[in-house]
């Protein structure tokens, strides 16, 4: 019961994926699989930034 409606939604996501027309960033695309320089909108170096108290308790536990 209810599914009909989910259905209904994924075959109409389904088809604009199948015939709508997309423009590739082909540039993007290749520096997102070599893992080459991307840029950072939020001018960090590139280190992801994790919140974790636990981090710095890190060499302790070895």
């Amino acid at each position: 019961m209810g599914r009909g409606r989910a259905k209904a939604k994924q075959t109409k996501v389904a088809r604009e994926l199948k015939y709508s027309s997309h423009e590739t960033d082909f540039a993007a695309l290749q520096r997102e699989l070599s893992g080459g320089e991307t840029s950072l909108s939020n001018g960090s170096s590139g280190e992801e930034h994790h919140d974790d108290p636990y981090d710095d308790y890190d060499d302790y536990r070895r």
